[in-house]
């Protein structure tokens, strides 16, 4: 078969290089421990059906699962392929943004979580109505948020639907059908306990997958400075753009003013953030843990952005969309696994498992939150 047809047969969704058994063997293996983490956090809280228990484990949980878990909540399957794409398209600029997220750690830590975390609320919803004496009013904003969240939870399920439609014939509808049913059940029975822990093993699956793959590519591809070097070349490396125009793509200084705004919106005053702050025993505790997904936060994303660089170093030549081998840029990372891995028995079931993990943990965490507003 000529490289031409080869690339029109992908396109079409026949490509050769489909899961093995073993892929989706890795694949399923997550989605039934996922399962199992619930079954066993229903089981373990039968006698305790308190409010506070189901939504906020008692206000007693461990500051290291609650961190990992508030860590899973920012690197869901929209920031790993999407920032991976950003880099492969754009470039580095972007990167810059993980500078503004650290003078928002310290408002979120010295500012917001003192006055939240001590009023001992459910809901940030309740915070509206004590500030302003108005029950229509916080009716209003709760409103507006599971509104926000229904749209949200659309683009969650969609976009690793992508990545699983590039390397098995599983439609979008049958994959976004299997997150939301097995979703739906864990959190129903465990509650946030459920959440919390599946949200461990995820969160590390992600990061283990990524960093797996990343690894495997550059090692091919001569190492970090030879990746480097290729981008550098492709004009992809840039850090310091200063200009002030509105209509530059990125800059220095919008991509910091970005970084601050998520810290403040996705942690500060975020009801699935709030509710994993609160699950804890003191103030101190939650401010910790605070910080250690600020550091957190900027090693898997760092890992992230750079796999976007192994991706452009990897097809700088050969654009997989512009030869019509991919739909969608989002696709380019799973595209490289199936290209480039394909005969590492079970690395692509990793992947596509660890791209699936942070779906899951993004639908999980918005399901438990609107329980809770």
């Amino acid at each position: 078969m000529s490289g031409y047809e080869k690339s029109v047969t992908a396109s079409r969704g026949e490509s050769e290089t489909k899961f093995s058994t073993v892929d989706y063997a890795v694949f399923s293996l997550m989605l039934v421990v996922s399962i199992g983490i619930g079954l066993y956090s229903a089981i373990k809280s039968r006698h305790k059906t308190s409010t506070q228990e189901y939504l906020l484990g008692g206000r007693k949980m461990s500051p290291l699962p609650v961190a990992l878990s508030l860590l899973g909540g920012g690197i869901s399957a929209i920031s790993l392929l999407g920032n991976a794409t950003e880099l492969y398209l754009f470039g580095t600029q972007l990167c810059t943004c993980l500078l503004g997220i650290i003078p928002g750690c310290v408002f979120v830590h010295q500012v917001i979580l003192p006055i939240f975390y001590n009023l001992k609320i459910v809901s940030l919803s309740q915070y509206i109505e004590k500030r302003y004496k108005s029950r229509a009013l916080r009716m209003l904003v709760t409103g507006c948020q599971l509104l926000m969240m229904f749209f949200y939870l659309g683009i969650c399920l969609y976009t690793p639907s992508l990545a699983l439609s590039t390397v098995t014939n599983l439609s979008t509808t049958v994959s976004m059908g299997i997150m939301g049913s097995v979703c739906t059940f864990y959190i129903t029975i465990g509650g946030v306990k459920a959440v919390v822990y599946t949200d461990v093993m995820q969160t590390l699956l992600m990061f283990g997958g990524v960093l797996l793959v990343v690894t495997i590519t550059c090692v091919d591809l001569g190492g970090v400075g030879n990746v480097w070097a290729l981008a550098d070349q492709g004009s992809r490396i840039e850090f310091f753009n200063l200009d002030t125009s509105p209509f530059v793509r990125h800059t220095f200084w919008s991509t910091t003013v970005l970084g601050f705004y998520l810290m403040v919106s996705k942690v500060g005053i975020y009801q699935p953030a709030y509710q994993r702050f609160a699950s804890l025993r003191t103030l101190n505790q939650a401010q910790g843990v605070c910080i250690a997904f600020v550091v957190g936060l900027c090693a898997i994303w760092s890992t992230f952005y750079f796999s976007g660089l192994v991706a452009y170093a990897t097809y700088k030549d050969c654009d997989p969309l512009t030869l019509g081998r991919i739909e969608k840029p989002d696709q380019i990372l799973p595209y490289l696994v199936m290209d480039k891995l394909d005969h590492l028995t079970g690395v692509p079931g990793i992947f596509v498992a660890a791209v699936y993990g942070g779906v899951l943990r993004s639908v999980n965490t918005q399901g438990n939150s609107n329980s809770g507003i």
